[in-house]
């Protein structure tokens, strides 16, 4: 059975050889995809998501952000949202639950792929994430439709890659929804995207203030080239391309608002840097993409970095347009669904292989990082409590006098001990898991939370039902 299987892959590799060599004989295409748009008037608002007509409370505020990991973290993610939802409460005389209280959503890879649904269609449809992506064949798929000989022929031209394929069958997942399509709910969570500048190795979100660096419309991007861009996995996928207007913008007198903020420190000044590298289009005509995780797997960094830049967490939401004195709580809810090596290097003295060293960087040094960012998150909570202990000296103050901020941090690795825990760490990191792999993950997800001394704090604090 194994040898007809390597028989198998051999004879479809030789197929694909041969296809591809058709392809070349008979010319390359010239076929050149979707490129994003320049502003065609003045820059949106900041944010419209406590907008009056919008419907929601300035009370609460939410933020969850779901991290990247192929497959396995949308499941794990996909639990932790179906836990919110099963998260009552009574909000000023309404009954509400944490899910549809999300003001903010945010992703980086597998996590986008997640978010995005969500935006795109809200809590009501959230259910059918499992059918149309979770417990489908969607990696099998990808690559058949890459073996069709249209596509095979799509991928001679020079402007068009292997992402914009993944882009093409995630389009049918979000039914070609754009961000427009987004704003339109009155009730829609703002989402952010997160994929990673390659030439500057930093984060490149698909939100308002980015795109209006570049001079650029961000209604018009489809959802599917966000999520594509943000799970664009070097070598595996080929980045995926923008267009850079931002001298059109000059030249009307237009100056981006993340251009004009300061700060002081050198994560603020690294901030403002980066930024202003995209107001140079003559250097930098074109920005190149890929996947978020390379710079940031939580999806968090930047929101943390934009506050310091704006002077602390008051003067974030002064532009929000937030009521005074409004806010009485803050929750930043972060999903955290990273895996383990595959080996454990650290246990032979053997010299670690191609694949182990790779794997090993990948998945445990790489670990390292998302740890600091993590306990940077927690650090930032801690300054931010301290700030909310004094008054605002300009009068404006968005926060209550008794205003509380929660930071609830769900790991995959806080899943039950035992052999499970070990199941759910070595879980590969594809867009295709098994049936039971995606089963156990959203139970996970919904376990971790429930255990979670931080969410129970919430959840009292909320006077949430008991379960």
């Amino acid at each position: 059975m194994a040898h007809r299987r390597r028989l198998s892959a051999v004879h479809g590799l030789r197929a694909l050889c041969g296809l591809l060599l058709a392809a070349c004989l008979a010319g390359c295409s010239s076929l050149r995809p979707w490129l994003n748009e320049p502003l065609t008037e003045r820059p949106p608002p900041p944010s419209t998501i406590m907008a009056p007509e919008s419907g929601r409370d300035p009370t609460i505020l939410v933020a969850v952000t779901l991290s990247g990991g192929g497959a396995r973290a949308a499941a794990f993610g996909y639990g932790v949202l179906e836990e919110l939802r099963r998260t009552k409460f009574d909000l000023n005389g309404r009954h509400a639950d944490l899910l549809d209280a999300t003001d903010v959503i945010s992703g980086v890879s597998g996590g986008s792929i997640l978010a995005a649904y969500y935006a795109a269609f809200g809590a009501d449809k959230l259910q059918n994430f499992e059918r149309d992506f979770l417990r489908q064949n969607f990696q099998n798929s990808l690559i058949l439709q890459a073996l069709r000989p249209g596509s095979l022929y799509d991928l001679t031209s020079p402007w068009y890659g292997r992402s914009h394929l993944l882009a093409r069958r995630l389009d049918e997942i979000y039914e070609g929804k754009t961000y427009a399509d987004i704003e339109r709910n009155t009730r829609h969570p703002q989402l952010v995207i997160a994929a990673t500048d390659m030439s500057l190795g930093t984060p490149f979100e698909f939100t308002a203030d980015q795109f209006e660096l570049i001079c650029s419309d961000l209604q018009s991007v489809p959802l599917s080239f966000a999520v594509a861009a943000s799970s664009a996995v070097p070598i595996l996928l080929s980045p995926l391309t923008l267009k850079n207007y931002s001298q059109e913008c000059r030249d009307r007198g237009i100056v981006p608002r993340l251009a004009m903020r300061g700060g002081g420190n050198y994560r603020a000044r690294m901030f403002r840097m980066q930024a202003n590298s995209y107001l140079d289009a003559q250097s930098r005509p074109f920005i190149h993409l890929v996947d978020g995780g390379v710079a940031d797997n939580l999806a968090v960094r930047r929101l943390l970095d934009r506050a310091l830049v704006g002077g602390g967490l008051r003067e974030s939401f002064e532009e929000v347009g937030i009521p005074r004195g409004s806010v009485r709580k803050l929750i930043v809810i972060s999903v955290n669904s990273a895996r383990d090596p595959a080996n454990n290097v650290d246990q032979v003295d053997t010299v670690p292989g191609f694949r182990a060293v790779a794997d090993t960087l990948l998945f445990g040094a790489g670990a390292r990082t998302t740890l600091e960012t993590q306990e940077f998150l927690l650090d930032t909570a801690r300054q931010w409590r301290e700030d909310l202990k004094t008054r605002s000296p300009e009068g404006f103050d968005a926060f209550a006098p008794d205003a509380e901020i929660h930071v609830v941090q769900v790991n995959l690795r806080d899943a039950a001990d035992g052999e499970l825990r070990q199941r759910l760490l070595q879980t590969p990191t594809a867009f295709s898991i098994s049936d039971e792999e995606v089963t156990r993950l959203i139970a996970a997800g919904r376990s971790v939370l429930q255990r979670s001394p931080d969410f129970q704090a919430l959840k009292r604090s909320l006077g949430a039902a008991r379960d």
